[in-house]
């Protein structure tokens, strides 16, 4: 069993919640944590292992949760302690762990600290946040910008003062620098520990530290989209973060926080990273069994897509981490769903996005939805709640797209989410991909998710084993999963012409494979139907 494994999180699939868009148990239009609870059953049916719960903490919600107020509380909106602790007790009794989200680099300008911090500068908490004095001109203190647009600086007039803020203006960042900072933030992590949570998801973990000498970030040399916040419509895209984060200090602390982790055997982390150099902080971030237990980039979250750019980011890390640990995600909260940044055109090529990201080396996150297909909605203006696709509409309409609610029930007011008047609207479009649509469908995508997902808990190679990469035709992979006792060949076809692969060496069909895995394996030869994957001993 899960429980006895304290590497459980090897290979595991984490199933991200985002509540406020899950289940609504109390009519008032927003899911809540009783929500995520009366749905359990649902999320033990796909065979994942754990489940990764989105900010539910006391916030002002400017940005949905990412600004917190009060790392020990549950915001009213999402319900009490109490029924997180039943939550947890219930995921438990179904062999499901639980993972929050905790968000360490900033605060809401809400919190206790920063109303303590601001008031003067020679308060108890004077230092724990970043603070700086304005130019000579009365400018910031240099030219670093937020992630949402414009200078990281914002003005206060009490303490006559810039301080920092990598995000809204209302996340002042904390002073990790501050050693009795650094405490107290451990001293909430250990809380949640205290509580029983299986682990944390760590926010933008790469951005607790700052240069302490402010200097100037370089311009980019060329702007990619491959890391947070990087669109070209944005001008953080336009810099070099060399200083603003990713500092060799922040190193320091996670092997704080790991020996922490240590302390509760079975726990587990994995970090959000990102970066400029996101394959290079991944490896750095994971490395010696001191730091973090996986991390995840942005990489596979962008609109970059196909067989070559897979290949080119796996073998990227994989030649970086070496005794690090991935950990793979294709969508969430922040991006477009993937079947509409990929640009699938059926399900099977949803079925496909799904069946390479699970046979990879690592560890994967799964957003809610996925496994039912949901496409990104597209919204009207006058319903858009983000501040990050005001502040860029119509260039950028936001993350909004991609955390309308669930769908339960193609039948139902709201398609069963909400009694009430959702806090998104539901997209109509999503109503034949309603979970009530595909449960006893033998070839949707939610049921090849769950028969794929049983199937991989069975193969030794597919949690844990090496991977290598082999030639093959382009918009095809051809790759080896190996560990003692197992070696598999995984053959994927992102094209829509039906593809014939030459082998190594022979290859056997497995018996018992799921539906999703049509490939036709004949000796040293595969033939793959168009935008399909087979799985074979080899």
């Amino acid at each position: 069993m899960m429980q006895k494994n304290p590497d459980w999180w090897r290979g595991a699939v984490i199933y991200q919640v985002y509540p406020r868009s899950f289940f609504d148990s109390n009519g008032d239009g927003i899911g809540d944590l009783p929500g995520v609870t009366a749905k359990l059953d649902y999320i033990a049916s796909l065979n994942v292992d754990a489940i990764w719960l989105s900010p539910f903490f006391t916030s002002p919600m400017k940005d949905f949760g990412y600004d917190v107020s009060d790392y020990r509380g549950v915001d009213p909106i999402f319900g009490t302690l109490e029924d997180f602790d039943v939550l947890i007790a219930e995921a438990h009794k179904r062999d499901l762990k639980i993972m929050i989200d905790q968000v360490l680099s900033h605060t809401s300008e809400e919190h206790e600290w920063f109303k303590e911090s601001r008031v003067s500068r020679d308060n108890p908490r004077a230092d724990w946040y970043v603070w700086a004095d304005a130019q000579a001109d009365g400018t910031p203190p240099n030219n670093w910008l937020s992630v949402f647009g414009g200078s990281a600086w914002a003005w206060d007039s009490r303490r006559r003062q810039y301080y920092l803020h990598n995000f809204l203006t209302s996340q002042p960042d904390l002073n990790f620098h501050n050693p009795e900072l650094q405490d107290q933030i451990l001293d909430e992590v250990r809380f949640w520990l205290d509580r029983g949570v299986d682990g944390f998801r760590l926010d933008a973990i790469n951005f607790c530290f700052h240069d302490p000498k402010l200097r100037n970030n370089p311009p980019s040399q060329s702007v990619q989209e491959a890391s947070i916040g990087v669109r070209k419509e944005n001008p953080y895209a336009y810099q070099y973060h060399k200083y603003d984060k990713t500092q060799p200090e922040n190193l320091a602390f996670l092997k704080r926080l790991r020996a922490l982790l240590d302390e509760y055997p079975g726990t587990t982390t994995v970090g959000e990273i990102g970066d400029d150099n996101s394959l290079q902080t991944m490896a750095d971030y994971t490395s010696n069994g001191d730091k973090l237990h996986m991390a995840y980039s942005f990489d596979l979250l962008t609109e970059q897509r196909g067989a070559d750019f897979i290949k080119h980011t796996v073998e990227g890390i994989e030649s970086k981490l070496e005794d690090g640990w991935p950990c793979w995600a294709i969508g969430n909260h922040d991006v477009a769903r993937v079947a509409s940044r990929w640009k699938a055109e059926g399900p099977e090529q949803i079925k496909l996005f799904m069946i390479m990201m699970l046979s990879l080396r690592g560890s994967a996150c799964i957003y809610q939805g996925e496994e039912l297909g949901m496409t990104e909605a597209e919204l009207a203006f006058e319903d858009l709640v983000d501040p990050y696709g005001i502040s860029f509409w119509p260039e950028y309409k936001g993350r909004d797209g991609c955390r309308t609610p669930m769908v339960w029930d193609a039948m139902a007011h709201n398609a069963g989410f909400s009694e009430a008047k959702p806090w998104l609207p539901v997209y109509e479009e999503h109503l034949n991909a309603a979970v009530s649509e595909q449960e006893n469908e033998r070839h949707s995508v939610l049921q090849a998710y769950r028969e794929f997902l049983g199937w991989r808990r069975q193969q030794p190679a597919l949690l844990t084993g090496s991977i290598r990469f082999m030639e093959s035709p382009e918009d095809t992979l051809l790759f080896r999963r190996e560990t003692d006792g197992q070696r598999l060949l995984v053959a994927l076809n992102f094209s829509d012409q039906k593809v014939s692969l030459s082998l190594p060496q022979p290859a056997t069909a497995l018996s018992d494979t799921p539906a999703s895995l049509t490939a036709d394996w004949r000796g040293s030869a595969v033939t793959l139907p168009p935008y399909s994957a087979g799985i074979a001993k080899g």
